[in-house]
Formats: C-alpha cells, sequence, structure tokens
C-alpha cells in the first residue's frame, strides 16, 4: 500500500510555497513556471492556508480585480492537511467525503509540511496499484509467478 508521503516525495518539484503577503501575480508565475495548480501559503515556517487556480479564478477574474493588485493571503482557501502514513485511499475518501470541493491536500502534521499531492497524483498512485494486483493475479492463475 503506497502512503500519501510516497506520492508527495514522487512529486518532482517537492513542496512549493508562497507567502500570504505575495502578490497573486507572482505566486501565478511559480504556478505557471512549474506546471501546478495550487501553492501552499506558508508563514514562520507554518501552513495557514493554500493558493490555487480556482481562488484565482472564482475572487480575482470574476470580481474585476487583477493579480497585482492582491495578495495571496486575501485569496487563499483554508488547508486541508493529511499525514503522511495515510493511504491513498484515506486520501481520495477525505477529498471526496460529504460536500468537499478538495483538490489538493497538504502533506504534514501541524507545522512540518512534507509535500502536497493533488487528485491526479493519488488516481495515479491508484491505478498503479490496481494494475500491479491484476497482474499478480494473472501471474498467479496462469502459474507464472
Amino acid at each position: 500500500m503506497v502512503t500519501v508521503g510516497q506520492i508527495a516525495e514522487m512529486n518532482s518539484n517537492g513542496l512549493l510555497s508562497t507567502h500570504p503577503t505575495e502578490s497573486v501575480f507572482v505566486a501565478l508565475g511559480i504556478m505557471a513556471k512549474h506546471e501546478i495548480g495550487a501553492l501552499a501559503v506558508l508563514d514562520g515556517g507554518g501552513l495557514v492556508g493554500l493558493f490555487t487556480e480556482r481562488d484565482y479564478a472564482r475572487k480575482v477574474i470574476l470580481k474585476g480585480r487583477t493579480s497585482r493588485d492582491c495578495t495571496v493571503g486575501e485569496l487563499m482557501s483554508p488547508a486541508v492537511q493529511i499525514k503522511p502514513d495515510a493511504s491513498a485511499t484515506d486520501a481520495l475518501a477525505l477529498m471526496a467525503g460529504a460536500g468537499s470541493r478538495i483538490r489538493y491536500l497538504v502533506v504534514g502534521t501541524g507545522n512540518s509540511v512534507v509535500g502536497m499531492v493533488s487528485i491526479g497524483d493519488l488516481v495515479k498512485a491508484q491505478m498503479s496499484a490496481q494494475q500491479d494486483t491484476i497482474q499478480a493475479l494473472e501471474h498467479y492463475i496462469t502459474g507464472q509467478g
């Protein structure tokens, strides 16, 4: 069983973050450069929120603001954290929970943040695990393993 911490470690970008006082324009530049959809928002080493493309689309563009005149702290959403030893299945259940619209989870506990995973990261991990199980069963059934 793959853990959320292991999935986060596989992300080539590591943990990318911003500060609440950073301009949205700069944060979007970081996201574009690394082709990601969210940044952890850290202040004093501690997690204070999450800034996503969705935050930008709904709180800047649709309200007639510009990315240069507002800060990440004004727009960020609450971050949802999950422990590194949690399973991908547990993470997907958390994301899909009652009324949840969560696409990103911050991996860590308290102020110790080790990474972030997206729903896409988790789905890929689940698909890979299922493929491994199918191959193992096929080898067992055919006597090849």
